[in-house]
Parts: C-alpha cells; structure tokens; sequence
C-alpha cells in the first residue's frame, strides 16, 4: 500500500513537472521569418508543411506572397504580414491603393490565415541608405489602419513598423537609452500613432552584429548567453546578456520619448552560421538555443515572455554580403542546421512549443 502511493505520488509529481514545463515553454512566443531570396529554395506550400511538422506556430512574411498566404489557410500559424518598402509611397499616398492592398492580402485570406500584425515597411531609416522611404511610413501606416479599422479588424490586427538599432543613439546603461536626435522627428510621430492604436513597436535586434562591431568591449559570452555571471550593473538591474541590455535600452529610449507606452516585438534576431567574423556553426547554435530558452521569462526591465521571430527560416543564396546567407535553421533542402527545435515530444505525446533538454528545467 505505501509502495503504491509512493508510485503514485511519483506520477503526479512528474505530470506536474511536465505540466509546468508545458506552461513555462508554450509561453516563449517563438516565431521565424520566412524569406525567400534563394534560387533553391523549396516551395512556399512545402515551407509551411516544414513549420507545421516542426510546430512553428509563428511566421513573418516580407512581402505578401500569395502562394506562402494559400498556404498558411486553416494552419494556424499566426502572421506578421510585412509591406515592402518599395510600396510604401503608392498606399502612403493613395488611400485607395491602401484598401485595394489590404482587400487583396488581408480579407482574401482572413480568418484562414492568422494575420496578427501587419509591417509597414522594414529598417527605413531617416537618415540611412532607405531614407527616400522615411516621409512614406507613418501614413501608409495609418492608410493601412483605416483600412483595416473600417473593417472593425484593428483589436485582432495590429499594424506597425520595424525598425532597427542603428537609431538608437544611447544604449548603454540601458536605463539611458535614447534614440539619436536625428530621427526623432521621424521616430517621434510613429509611436505616438502607435500609443493611440495599441499596437507594438517592432525591432530587429541582433546581439551579433553589436559584437561583431565591438569584440573588444564586448565579449563573446555576454553576446551568446553564456555569460556565467552579470557583467552589467544598471543600478539594482543586473545584466547577463546582451540581448536583454539592447532590447531594454529600446525600452528606455521610447519611455524616454515621454510619449506613452509602446510594446516591443522582436521582429528579427539571429546569429549567421557562416561568412564572416565569429559566424560559427557552433555560435550561431548556442545564440538560438539560448534564445529560444530566454526569450520566456522578460528582460530586467520588463517582466513576461518577449514575443521573438527567428531569422530566419531557410539559408538564402542570394542575399549579400555572404553572412547573409547563413541564417537559416533549415538548410534549402529542408533539413534541420541545429540539434535543437520547435517541438518536443514525451512518449509520443507534443508537450510544447520549442525542445531542448528537459533535464535544466526540472
């Protein structure tokens, strides 16, 4: 009798166990970016048939290919639907064109396909190499949000843009963060539509290229997560990781702004597995993994999971410089890059979202 309640008792504690695993990982809010430029590269149907076997439950698409939007129907993988830039001045300035896009790419497929953002526009910078796009994004945004607004769609829908961190001015402490002054007459007027319509700022964060531009005062540990202790004090907010300091100082400089508060998804970060300076299959296999496990439990600043997409889906050929083309977690021919994965298993039975070795969790 006591040998049976002591089994018991095992069994419950160990379905327990699994349970909050279960409710600890399906929180992560894992996505990857799917994009296409490679000359061989499987079918967008295929694609998506590789990320539901794989239990990706989150995609962003640059562009609305109509074949990857056929075949996101009834998958239940959420979307990120992405403007390119070179279509932000006809719907910024014709808000016909802006309903015409939005009736095309959003109600032809909506419900069907979980569109859950829409990106307006992807790194335009006022003052970079896209800023002949600039003038274009904050009213194609709102083109795009009357549009689906009038259509009662904007609390399931929410429209934005992504940024990257090269108009971060101040990141470190990243309680100082602050945008340059440069783009904030730009940046400004983007999240104070963003206040107003609830929605989430999107950001490309990208640890790589931060230690890749500075090995010498950042070290290598702090950039993959393997930092075995803090390695920035930022008052009582202690640092292990650099994606957490850059992605709080984002955090910093829009609370600076003294507009409102704006969420932040992390629209794109990767490490390339080849190509370039510490672009090492092993590298870019520690980043993701600890990515994957991290992005669950919120940064120093803000508490709760930070809803992250991969970059990126499969390596593409065509890109450049070479790095580029050495992000994916699939090779081309649809076979894992890395050990790890989107789902995990226990006696056949799918237990959540993303797998790794159970054995650190509990």
């Amino acid at each position: 009798m006591i040998t049976g309640n002591r089994n018991v008792m095992a069994s419950l504690l160990l379905l327990f166990a699994l349970f909050t695993v279960h409710l600890r990982l399906t929180s992560a809010q894992i996505g990857v970016c799917y994009g296409m430029m490679g000359n061989n590269l499987p079918s967008q149907r295929e694609a998506i048939d590789l990320c539901k076997s794989n239990n990706i439950k989150r995609m962003r698409l640059y562009d609305p290919n109509q074949a990857a939007l056929e075949a996101l129907r009834n998958s239940g993988i959420e979307l990120m639907l992405g403007v390119p830039n070179s279509d932000l001045q006809n719907i910024a300035t014709n808000n016909d064109i802006a309903i015409q896009w939005v009736q095309k790419n959003v109600l032809n497929f909506y419900p069907s396909v979980k569109i859950k953002y829409i990106a307006v526009g992807n790194e335009v910078n006022p003052v970079g190499g896209s800023s002949q796009f600039a003038k274009f994004v904050l009213p194609a945004i709102q083109n795009i949000y009357q549009a689906i607004r009038a259509k009662n769609l904007h609390d399931q829908i929410k429209v934005s843009t992504a940024i990257d961190m090269t108009m971060i001015g101040t990141s470190y402490p990243p309680s100082k963060g602050s945008f340059r002054s440069d783009v904030r007459s730009y940046l400004d007027p983007i999240i104070g539509y963003l206040v107003y319509a609830n929605a989430p700022l999107f950001a490309n964060i990208y640890s790589y290229f931060s230690y890749k531009d500075n090995p010498k005062d950042i070290s290598l540990q702090y950039a993959l997560f393997t930092s075995p202790n803090v390695v920035v004090w930022d008052g009582s907010r202690g640092y292990q990781n650099l994606f957490d300091a850059l992605l709080d100082s984002l955090h910093a400089a829009i609370d600076n702004t003294g507009i409102g508060f704006v969420k932040v998804v992390v629209s794109e970060s990767g490490w390339p597995s080849d190509g370039g300076f510490a672009t090492t299959y092993d590298n870019a296999r520690v980043y993701l993994d600890n990515l994957i496990r991290h992005v669950k439990g919120g940064t120093p600043m803000r508490s709760g999971p930070i809803e992250t997409y991969i970059f990126g889906l499969f390596d593409e050929n065509q890109k450049n410089p070479e790095l580029e083309k050495h992000f994916g977690v699939f090779y081309p021919n649809k076979q894992k890059k890395y050990p790890f994965g989107f789902q995990g298993k226990i006696d056949g039975t799918n237990l959540f979202n993303v797998s790794f070795p159970l054995k650190s969790d509990i």
